[in-house]
């Protein structure tokens, strides 16, 4: 069982498989810090001055402090329960930059897969009937021994 085990787990697809995850983790935490850090700042800029991470509602005063909270750190350190569809639109835009980046990696991989796959064009070649060398269907003349070929 252990000698299955350790031919499964050596075989190119879980090595493969492992190492998409991995870097597909770190991928995540570069896009984060992309949306965090590079897009959204601009994108409240333009709208006031607005952080999405703050865009939050209070479902229930924190028993530390009475609201209102001007920032999410201030209502969690007063113990306020808190709904943070700020923090969900941020985590929306992170999804669709890693699924657009993912769409473009298979649809260049499949790209490559195609161009792969794709059959070299038949040609269409007979046999001449005088020296019995391959030569394409439509020629009138056999360019190894020039006899006329019927119905040319």
């Amino acid at each position: 069982m252990l000698k299955e085990f350790k031919e499964f787990a050596l075989t190119g697809n879980v090595v493969d498989m492992a190492v998409g995850i991995i870097i597909g983790g770190a991928f995540g935490t570069i896009v984060k810090s992309l949306v965090d850090n590079v897009l959204m700042p601009p994108i409240g800029l333009l709208l006031g001055g607005v952080d999405f991470a703050n865009f939050f509602i209070v479902m229930k005063e924190g028993s530390k402090a009475a609201g209102p909270y001007a920032t999410l750190q201030e209502a969690a350190d007063a113990g306020a329960v808190t709904w943070n569809y700020g923090l969900f639109v941020n985590a929306v835009i992170s999804f669709l930059i890693v699924a657009f980046a993912l769409f473009l990696l298979i649809k260049a991989m499949n790209r490559l897969r195609r161009q792969e796959e794709a059959p070299a064009p038949a040609t269409l070649t007979m046999e001449c009937p005088f020296c019995a060398s391959s030569i394409p269907q439509k020629a009138k003349r056999c360019p190894h021994c020039t006899s006329q070929l019927a119905g040319a």
